[in-house]
């Protein structure tokens, strides 16, 4: 446990806020919001506080209807909710519980309850924010594995039918990879692995979607976009991983690209179009996009 730990206190009184606060601040960085729509915003804005201490009694939106709304929201169902309260009944804390909160801190606040329950709960996010890396995330590379992706891009792919977006799929392979193990050793082929998986995190938008397939294959699903932007944005990884440089190998990459149609009843069908693109591309002299 580090100071890097982002705690955020919502409470009407001021009162309350001094106490708990000080109880914190030199423990882990603290914010502070005096009502329920100022915790929905503070929430979701970058970074997100990896903890929320929750007053249950506040005007306008009590704590009750601020924690639904946290758990109904992706972007912060994940954010434990512990309830500050005066409210001792049992049929108080059910509620809280049910609708998703961790814990009750109940008044008048006592500053070694507070850090104890605040240390208990923050340790056990920082594990389960660890098992979800390892589940969801390549270990080597650091990118969403295949596992993420089939599941996350399941979705996209019903999103974009129900409501007619634009999606575009890459299937993306690292040309002659098999010959840079064989000649500088797998050592430097995971240096590379890591250099292209980094390069195309960085040239692509936080929204996109991507994720390392398996040995040298990478996935990446655009953000909806029109065609012209797609194309663009998959040649300009052709060029920006022909100028990487590491160890002094020169590498490049094939990429196979398609457009989700009618006949995409499911992610699989979709990706396997792009798969046969980039057949296409490997067999058409590497280092170029083929569109299916």
């Amino acid at each position: 446990m580090s100071k890097n730990e982002s705690v955020l206190i919502v409470d009407d009184s001021q009162v309350s806020l001094k106490i708990i606060a000080s109880c914190l601040k030199d423990l882990h960085q603290v914010s502070i919001a005096t009502n329920g729509a100022a915790c929905l915003q503070i929430a979701q804005t970058h970074p997100q506080p990896d903890l929320i201490l929750l007053d249950v009694t506040m005007p306008n939106m009590d704590g009750y209807e601020v924690c639904e709304q946290l758990k109904k929201n992706p972007l912060t169902a994940a954010i434990p909710v512990i309830f500050l309260t005066g409210l001792d009944a049992e049929k108080d804390e059910e509620r809280g519980l049910l609708i998703g909160a961790v814990d009750y801190i109940t008044k008048p606040i006592r500053p070694a309850i507070v850090v104890a329950r605040v240390k208990t709960h923050l340790t056990l996010k920082l594990q389960r924010d660890k098992l979800n890396q390892m589940a969801f995330h390549d270990q080597l590379t650091g990118l969403y594995n295949r596992h993420y992706l089939m599941d996350i891009a399941e979705r996209e792919v019903l999103t974009a039918k129900r409501h007619h977006f634009a999606l575009w799929v890459l299937m993306i392979d690292i040309d002659h990879f098999k010959k840079i193990n064989d000649t500088h050793g797998h050592a430097v082929g995971d240096i590379v692995l890591q250099a292209v998986a980094e390069t195309l995190a960085q040239d692509c938008s936080d929204q996109d979607l991507i994720a390392r397939s398996g040995g040298e294959e990478f996935v990446i699903l655009f953000d909806p976009c029109e065609d012209e932007e797609a194309f663009n944005k998959a040649v300009g990884l052709l060029d920006v991983i022909e100028s990487l440089n590491p160890h002094n190998i020169n590498v490049t990459i094939s990429i196979g690209m398609a457009k989700i149609s009618e006949q995409d009843e499911n992610f699989g069908r979709f990706l396997k179009r792009a798969d046969d693109a980039l057949y296409q591309a490997k067999k058409n002299g590497r280092n170029r996009l083929e569109i299916a």
